[in-house]
């Protein structure tokens, strides 16, 4: 998938991830269709979306622009303010 957009939403810097999803284009025979270059010429089939959020471990494999994002935005100060909020959500859930 090829990445389209990061977009950061709330105090917690949560990580909106939008991707392409690209199929590959084939002709009436079944065959791929290459583009002048010789290489396959693919459509889009829609977005994938997800969001990640700071108490997140990336995966090696993700798209290196988010991982500087959550590098530069992820501080500490983000990460325990996000470990508060949820333990203090959870408290309300099930006050003892």
């Amino acid at each position: 998938m090829e990445l389209d957009r990061i977009e950061v939403a709330s105090e917690f810097k949560h990580l909106q991830i939008r991707e392409i999803i690209q199929v590959p284009r084939f002709d009436e025979d079944g065959e791929p269709v290459l583009n002048d270059d010789g290489e396959p010429v693919f459509d889009s089939g829609g977005y994938h979306r997800r969001v990640l959020h700071c108490d997140m471990t990336l995966a090696d494999d993700e798209h290196q622009e988010v991982k500087d994002k959550a590098e530069e935005l992820w501080t500490d100060e983000v990460k325990s303010a996000w470990t508060t909020f949820q333990a203090e959500q959870e408290a309300e859930r099930n006050p003892e």
